[in-house]
């Protein structure tokens, strides 16, 4: 069978879309112009932002934004979150209880939310949006759309045209069977909520799908309540299992300029979690032209949507695309935000994926310039993430050494300061840059393995 699902909207494979960049002039302008910077002891004064998640991507988003005077509220369900430790401001509560996210915009009244994670009441944000005129980012819309899988891959798909693997969508197992029957055997089946890989299985006969089905409603974000069912259950996706080749990243700004990408990303993971990513990707010219096509069609898809409420559709977004053997590409997920992957940007470019957001935020106008590579010809950057086994709180020692190696001293650790590990997590990131991919891999290895991870006392 076909892996390569087309809609009836046609996609044309290196046609770039048109960006418009006389486009939302005046709300630019109002938005962007009238805000003030750098008066941090006055809350009536100064361009307020609050974070709604405060992990290591929300950590880095925190400085950027601090470096240009903006004052920064962290919130997160947990205390001492990593961008709680450079804001300004910090709360603690569940973000996806319509009541304490509302209290808590009413007591910052902040000019600005930017959501950083995906377990949030997104009909608050869209109250705040039409009440109180607060700028969410990219919108409202956006945000509740890019965390449910069946909606946006229905207008990623059917609405925009963009090529995906065959799909269907099940209420109950029944209908999982079904679905199943129709995309074909292997297949994957995942909640339409869920991140970082939870609930996902392969599933390889029939035997197995009743176990991948379980697994979906364990590793679901929200509920789904279906008409057939005793209790509340997670939909979910089941869809071919496409002849991957490998994955990438294209980070894509939407700015007030209109849409541009920086150059695409390649990854690998594990239990679908990223371990590393490299920046620029070996790739084909004529991927590499076409996968930025594509991520540039969905942005600029979901930012008409969040035009046409009034939002700006402003900021980065990650767009994850499978490449299969035989070249073809398809489309996988879009994060509104910045990319896990992305942290490489930190060290291959001259803006990082952090500040490309926040600057597109506050209404800067991106053009290709600042996402161009600071790397020199025949260089990779690679970002290697640093996952710990533990249960409690964890540091690292020996870090001089691990620096201080021979041919790594073009390296860097960020150590993201989590406050504990319950069973694996990912504590850091290293940087590294080299004349191949696997050369820079090579250096992460050998700092990772001089890096000792100690637990420390409650």
């Amino acid at each position: 069978m076909s892996f390569l699902q087309k809609s009836d909207a046609s996609i044309a494979s290196n046609k770039e879309p048109n960006n418009n960049k006389n486009a939302n002039n005046d709300l630019s302008k109002s938005i962007a112009n009238n805000r003030t910077f750098g008066i941090l002891n006055s809350k009536s004064h100064t361009t307020t932002v609050l974070l709604l998640g405060s992990g290591e991507l929300g950590k880095e988003i925190a400085i950027e934004l601090i470096r240009l005077g903006v004052k920064v509220c962290a919130a997160d369900s947990y205390a001492n979150a990593p961008a709680m430790q450079v804001a300004q401001e910090n709360r603690v509560l569940d973000m996806s209880d319509s009541k304490k996210l509302q209290d808590l915009i009413d007591d910052i009244n902040p000019n600005i939310i930017i959501p950083e994670i995906e377990a949030i009441s997104t009909e608050v944000l869209r109250n705040v949006v039409k009440n109180k005129k607060i700028q969410v980012v990219p919108s409202s819309d956006i945000t509740a759309i890019a965390m449910d899988r069946e909606a946006l891959r229905k207008i990623a798909h059917e609405d925009i045209g963009l090529p995906t693997t065959p799909y269907r969508f099940a209420s109950s197992y029944k209908e999982l069977e079904e679905g199943a029957k129709q995309v074909g055997y292997p297949c994957v089946v995942k909640p339409i909520m869920s991140s970082s890989g939870h609930g996902q299985s392969i599933v390889k006969d029939s035997k197995n799908l009743q176990e991948a089905w379980y697994e979906a409603q364990n590793g679901r974000r929200s509920k789904h309540k279906s008409a057939d069912a005793q209790n509340d259950i997670s939909r979910v996706i089941v869809e071919a299992l496409a002849p991957l080749d490998y994955e990438l990243t294209v980070l894509t700004v939407c700015s007030s300029a209109g849409i541009t990408t920086c150059e695409p990303i390649a990854q690998c993971q594990k239990n679908g979690d990223y371990r590393q990513s490299w920046q620029p990707a070996n790739i084909p010219e004529s991927v590499r032209l076409n996968a930025q096509n594509i991520a540039k069609q969905a942005v600029e898809g979901l930012s008409k949507i969040a035009k046409n409420n009034g939002e700006t559709g402003w900021g980065v977004y990650g767009v994850e695309l499978f490449v299969l053997k035989n070249g073809d590409l398809l489309f996988n997920e879009l994060s509104p935000r910045p990319h896990d992957t992305g942290m490489v940007t930190m060290i291959s470019q001259y803006y990082s994926e952090f500040a490309l957001h926040v600057l597109a935020v506050l209404g800067v106008p991106i053009t290709q310039k600042h996402t161009a590579l600071c790397l020199k010809d025949n260089e990779v950057a690679l970002s290697y993430a640093l996952v710990v086994q533990g249960n409690g709180a964890v540091g690292f020692t020996n870090l001089a050494q691990a620096l201080d190696e021979e041919d790594c001293q073009r390296s860097s650790i960020r150590i993201f300061g989590k406050p504990e590990v319950h069973g694996s997590r990912r504590m850091g990131v290293i940087l590294t840059v080299s004349s191949s991919q696997q050369k820079a891999k090579s250096f992460a290895t050998r700092i990772a393995d001089l890096l000792h991870t100690v637990e420390l006392p409650a």
